[in-house]
């Protein structure tokens, strides 16, 4: 019981907090280390001149399904990270929340939205930020991600589940039985 508390209430969140941190690095930072007055400096740049968010803005897609057809056909390395890494990288976000939902257990409409929610505030902070471009596929793979973590994390433990109870329903069949041949 204590390492359950332990993992709950002080591992799990550290390690929700340090996958935020990575989140933010890769989708603002590009992997590069994170320069808080160059982003100060970008914040205070832009809202002086909006014509820098307007630009970024005019560079922005908006319609659905674009940059991911695009990939698709073309199928560069470049391409396929691309499709696959704003996948993965809100995978583990999925889990996070299934992971923290704790008894009030999130529902997959849950997931959606706070998924959507924070992708929609990076993408946001890209234009806002001129750290990227808002693409509305983006949101659409890192919804698709989150809702994958959700999924798989909540099948495999339902399986988990299941298997512990053909378990134990094994060994009280062996134990009756057993206990029935003594007597």
């Amino acid at each position: 019981m204590k390492k359950w508390k332990v993992w709950h209430e002080m591992l799990l969140p550290a390690l929700f907090a340090l996958y935020m941190y990575v989140l933010f690095k890769i989708i603002l930072f590009k992997f590069s280390s994170i320069d808080l007055p160059f982003v100060w400096q970008q914040l205070q740049r832009n809202l002086e001149n909006p014509i820098y968010i307007q630009n970024r803005l005019a560079f922005a897609n908006f319609q659905p399904f674009v940059s991911i057809t695009a990939n698709l056909q073309r199928l560069s390395q470049h391409d396929l990270i691309n499709l696959f890494g704003n996948i993965a990288v809100f995978m583990p976000y999925g889990m996070f929340l299934l992971l923290t939902s704790g008894s009030k257990k999130i529902s997959f409409s849950g997931v959606f939205i706070r998924s959507l929610g924070v992708s929609l505030s990076l993408e946001s902070l890209q234009v806002v930020l001129s750290m990227g471009s808002f693409d509305v596929d983006d949101l659409i793979l890192n919804v698709l991600g989150g809702l994958v973590g959700y999924c798989g994390l909540k099948l495999g433990l339902t399986l988990k589940d299941r298997v512990l109870r053909m378990i134990d329903m094994q060994s009280m069949s062996i134990m009756l039985t057993k206990e029935s041949n003594i007597t």
